[in-house]
């Protein structure tokens, strides 16, 4: 993205009835800005481009076809996972949506979805990219999750032999084992992962470095080794009676959920935890068969979700929260596990739980849960599920010289040993969206490392803000919202896809909501304002180009930054 000037200006002249006399120094500066939702999107998407160029196809001269073609590879430049991150993305770039200051942000998350699912059904291939290959040195990726799949495809397209490495039966990582098949259809995940490996990328599953072939081995077949184990070993409370049978971490339980749906809970399942791991295992505890003899498939089992803060604090989406409530789980807030009673047999009988309240904040900013002495209950239980963290299983890759749960790595993933690149949860619990980033910046990295360059980041623009846009200029439009199961239907289906998304046409309808925030969108009020006819209509417009300034015959009247609804005109 650059910035759209004009030449050099020059200061005006109005002929009065006195001589000439100068008017203003001022002059319109056609200048990009970054719109909001580009810079809180952790994977780098360029959301207003894709948008707009749907939205605008009929002034860019484009059928509706070629603009949705176009506007998938626009986001396959940073992410090879529309369809999936339409899904599961949690849509920071929503919350600074300047659109919802005047009547709800753009529902960016589900045009994405939709726009994932337009490549897939017309099974669009990802863009490849001349940077000068093919290349002769070979990449390694270890883990097939969100952050090794985006590297991997990042490195593909520009020319490197790449090769994954799964220890799982599956790629996906906690895409697939992490996220319930109801929130993310199987055939959505493998479609675009199978866009990945049209591109030449080898994955190979059920292959654990350290066993199946060493980290050594790794460094002498490859120039470059770009680590994303993820963060699949969860961690236990330390709680007395907690070692023994009927407890599981949330990773291990949803891992085997995932795998092949046969773990067996009994009636009463307690989950600990507030974030969308605890969530999401308790919702699949509901669809689980409770009858550890006969599997079969029986709904009802009573799932509670243990607490210590209060729903403000709760980490979880909000939305898959409301979803559990609607399905029947319960949870119980201010309440923290003490410890696990168990029957003479070693079976699970009960859990003591601790009555909280908030104290002061600590370092997380949220107020720290204190115990209420001497307020405990007995809580009846057949199964735990505890999810209150997790962290990376380094021990199989032998000495990589990790101290602590995770590695260190700069912005292009450098980690400072030798030949080593790592990005994803691997770095530090976050959102796939964030490891999808930070795959492509690693590739990034390893690109300029391989060919002796420094990695460049692009120059920064100024940031849009509310204040910037005049929202009286745009006609108000309700949000598109995506419509869900009803909780019977999803239980009685309970592997079926509970999001329906929104229809191609509520699609089309919400891509012209978007403000085009610090980028021109030809609306003509520049155009129209300006008396001396100083902006000229381009014959072949382009996103952001759709008129010419002649300084000349400026005279620094100023309505045509005034008029810009956008920002994008400015007076300089």
């Amino acid at each position: 993205m650059g910035l759209l000037k004009s030449v050099a200006k020059k200061p005006p002249l109005r002929l009065g009835g006195s001589g000439a006399t100068q008017v203003s120094n001022l002059r319109p500066q056609q200048v990009e800005k970054l719109a909001p939702c580009i810079g809180h999107c952790p994977s780098g998407n360029d959301i207003r481009e894709w948008l707009t160029t749907i939205a605008l196809r009929e002034k860019l001269g484009l059928s509706l076809e070629e603009a949705y073609t176009k506007a998938w590879l626009l986001e396959a430049e940073t992410t090879p996972f529309p369809a999936v991150m339409g899904r599961v993305c949690p849509h920071p770039c929503e919350s600074y949506c300047n659109r919802k200051e005047k009547d709800g942000a753009v529902a960016i998350n589900s045009v994405e979805r939709a726009l994932g699912d337009w490549g897939i059904s017309r099974n669009l291939a990802l863009p490849t990219l001349d940077a000068g290959g093919p290349f002769a040195e070979r990449v390694a990726v270890i883990g097939a999750g969100p952050a090794g799949l985006s590297c991997a495809y990042q490195l593909a397209r520009r020319g490197y032999p790449v090769v994954v490495f799964e220890s799982l039966p599956k790629a996906g990582g906690m895409l697939r084992y992490g996220i319930p098949e109801y929130r993310l259809p199987r055939t959505v995940l493998d479609a675009e992962i199978g866009k990945v490996a049209d591109l030449g990328v080898e994955i190979r599953c059920g292959t654990t470095i350290g066993k199946e072939i060493t980290l050594a081995e790794l460094h002498e077949q490859f120039q470059a080794v770009f680590v994303a184990i993820g963060a699949h070993q969860g961690k236990k409370l330390g709680l007395p009676g907690e070692e023994g049978p009927g407890v599981y971490t949330g990773t291990e339980f949803l891992n085997k959920a995932n795998s092949d749906g046969k773990v067996a809970i009994g009636a009463k399942v307690v989950v600990i935890g507030g974030g969308d791991t605890a969530v999401d295992a308790a919702r699949v505890s509901l669809r689980l068969s409770s009858d550890s003899a006969s599997m079969s498939r029986r709904m009802g089992a009573e799932v509670t979700i243990l607490y210590r803060r209060t729903r403000a604090e709760m980490p979880a989406i909000d939305r898959e929260i409301d979803e559990a409530l609607e399905e029947g789980v319960k949870i119980e807030y201010l309440a923290a596990p003490l410890r696990v009673l168990r029957n003479d047999d070693g079976s699970l009988r009960a859990m003591v739980v601790q009555r909280m309240q908030l104290g002061e904040p600590d370092a997380s900013g949220r107020r720290r849960p204190v115990p209420v002495e001497g307020d405990t209950y007995e809580l009846p239980v057949d199964t735990i599920l505890t999810a209150v963290s997790q962290e990376p299983d380094w021990a199989t890759l032998g000495e990589i010289g990790v101290k602590g749960s995770w590695i260190a790595a700069d912005e292009w993933g450098r980690t400072g040993i030798d030949g080593v690149w790592s990005g994803g949860d691997s770095l530090g619990l976050g959102l796939a969206t964030i490891s999808i980033g930070q795959g492509r910046k690693a590739a990034e990295g390893i690109h300029a490392a391989l060919r002796g360059l420094e990695p460049k980041a692009p120059p920064a623009l100024p940031v849009v803000g509310p204040e910037r846009i005049k929202m009286d200029q745009y006609d108000a439009k309700p949000r598109a919202e995506r419509p869900v199961l009803a909780p019977a239907e999803r239980l009685a289906r309970p592997m079926d896809e509970v999001d329906l998304g929104i229809t191609a046409e509520q699609a089309l309808a919400e891509v012209t909501r978007c403000f085009s925030c610090g980028k021109c969108f030809g609306c003509e009020k520049c155009w129209m304002y300006c008396q001396s006819n100083c902006f000229t209509k381009v014959s072949d417009p382009v996103l952001g180009h759709f008129y010419k300034v002649k300084l000349e015959v400026c005279d620094g009247c100023r309505k045509c930054a005034d008029e810009c609804p956008c920002g994008f005109v400015e007076m300089v």
